[in-house]
């Protein structure tokens, strides 16, 4: 490891030797209970400051129960103690015994500091070094070596009480790129849609049979309104298709044309309300989508979408290379039908959400909207990554990503608790199975990435490429979308992003 001492302002020496009482606190941190700590928002620091007060589940850096790569020297905050220092690509710690506590959905935070402009990623994992992803931070510049940012990032596990938390290092280059003061893990209230109980896997008891403006609920299943719904789709199937020209392409579908809006750390379907909760995600079409976004806020919005009466929400995780954000230079929504007889496939409602893929999903384990991202262009792949997540492109092709969202759906809820429950995959026969038995448009997202040859130092900001996930709102004009169902995909035959042949 480099010994420059222009690389820090204290790396000269050996640190002395800390204090019994000091090293004692330090240990005592690693089993501290953080069940009870309570936090109503996720907030992101990008200044330097004294080091955090809120000790619940704090775990100072230095007080690794093992480490490869990693030094200590003294912190330039006021009351920083240490810092490790001098981590690069590979390099990582070990922490026994750290407890994640018990109820809540737990954040994880991190302080870091870096004088490197290569940037790259810190991930927390359980157990071992390729154990579930607790956590995934992209790291940038952030003005020096004592420079120091908090970074936090909400995570989705499931695991609890005491466990092995393993901090690794990685970047595209092998020069030392980051140093850690400390990472907490705490709990905070588990976020569910303003009003509900704790989710369940099933409707409740005497759900509403109507919904206030907007699709609203005070359970986590909210309805349409049925009777709009049944002269909505009486209207749609009474509508006379548009006479068929210019011999189109029989393949029932049309699409939308996307640019990336906005980046944040906001989810409004599955943190309803709640800013900053979430893995960071990179939102396509409406500008208008945050933490507090409504069918109303998304239908009185603009778009980045073509055409322009689709107002609709559409987000991913945002994808890093080396700590830097790569943004898809375009994104096609298309709208289809897999199914035998697309002649049946009406609208979906205005406020309908979904949410395809899993953030928690860490491995490769292929499902039925294919879990993968490939090359598109003449050559296609040319090998893999080192960790094998990701292909590396010819010159003449460019990463891309598919994802396909279920085409069947209950006639009922706009939403569930799981935001999957109320929808479904069409059958092997074709058709839509009777629990869910509207055929609605198949959604699917083509993603394309500028990325050929070099796909090294990517990741998530959910974790491994195996966690892409992808989230749907549905804030389409109504009669922009049912004139484009009836004419394309009722007629089964291609349509352009206007909707015509």
């Amino acid at each position: 490891m480099p010994t420059d001492p222009r690389h820090h302002p204290y790396p000269t020496t050996t640190p002395p030797r800390r204090s019994p009482k000091r090293r004692r606190a330090l240990m005592a941190l690693l089993t501290v209970p953080v069940a009870g700590a309570i936090a109503t928002t996720v907030i992101v620091s990008t200044t330097a400051g004294a080091e955090q007060t809120d000790t619940a589940g704090l775990i100072q850096a230095e007080a690794w129960s093992a480490q490869s790569g990693a030094r200590t020297e003294n912190t330039g905050d006021t009351g920083g103690g240490k810092n490790v220092g001098w981590l690069a690509n590979g390099d990582w710690m070990r922490y026994d015994g750290v407890d994640l506590g018990s109820t809540g959905a737990l954040a994880a935070s991190i302080r870091v500091a870096a004088a490197s402009r290569a940037g790259g990623t810190v991930e927390l994992r359980a157990g071992t070094q390729t154990g579930e992803v607790l956590a995934t931070f992209a790291v940038g510049h952030t003005g020096s070596w004592q420079t120091w940012v908090t970074k936090t990032e909400l995570s989705n596990t499931g695991l609890t009480g005491k466990q092995t938390v393993f901090l690794l290092l990685k970047s595209n280059q092998a020069s030392d790129f980051i140093n850690v003061n400390w990472f907490q893990l705490k709990r905070t209230p588990t976020a569910t849609i303003p009003g509900s109980p704790a989710p369940s896997t099933k409707p409740p008891t005497g759900a509403p049979t109507s919904a206030p403006p907007g699709g609203g609920s005070t359970t986590g299943w909210p309805t349409v309104d049925p009777a709009k719904q049944a002269a909505d789709t009486a209207a749609f199937f009474a509508r006379k298709p548009r006479p068929i020209t210019n011999n189109p392409v029989k393949v029932p579908e049309f699409n939308a044309q996307c640019t990336v809006s906005h980046h944040g750390s906001d989810d409004p379907i599955v943190f309803p309300g709640l800013a900053g909760a979430s893995h960071n995600h990179t939102f396509i079409g409406n500008k208008t989508t945050d933490a507090n976004s409504t069918t109303e806020s998304l239908f009185a919005g603009t778009t980045t979408c073509n055409p322009a009466d689709d107002h609709s929400a559409y987000w991913i995780p945002t994808l890093y290379q080396n700590g830097q954000v790569v943004d898809p230079k375009g994104v096609t929504v298309y709208y289809g039908s897999r199914l035998k007889d697309p002649s049946k496939t009406q609208p979906f409602p205005l406020g309908l959400r979904m949410i395809v893929g899993d953030a928690k999903t860490q491995t490769d384990t292929p499902d039925k909207q294919g879990n993968h991202f490939w090359c598109a262009g003449i050559g296609g792949s040319t090998g893999r990554t080192a960790n094998g997540e990701y292909p590396v492109c010819a010159k003449t092709a460019e990463l891309v990503r598919q994802i396909t969202f279920p085409d069947c759906w209950d006639g009922v809820h706009l939403d569930s608790p799981d935001h999957k429950a109320h929808m479904a995959w069409g059958d092997h026969t074709g058709s839509c199975p009777k629990t869910h038995p509207v055929p609605i448009p198949s959604v699917s997202f083509v993603i394309a990435y500028p990325l050929s040859t070099n796909t090294e130092g990517i990741s998530l900001a959910s974790g491994t490429g195996y966690s892409m996930h992808a989230d749907f709102w549905n804030a389409w004009k109504p009669e922009a979308l049912a004139q484009r169902v009836r004419d394309c995909l009722n007629q089964g035959y291609k349509c352009n992003s206007a909707g015509n042949f």
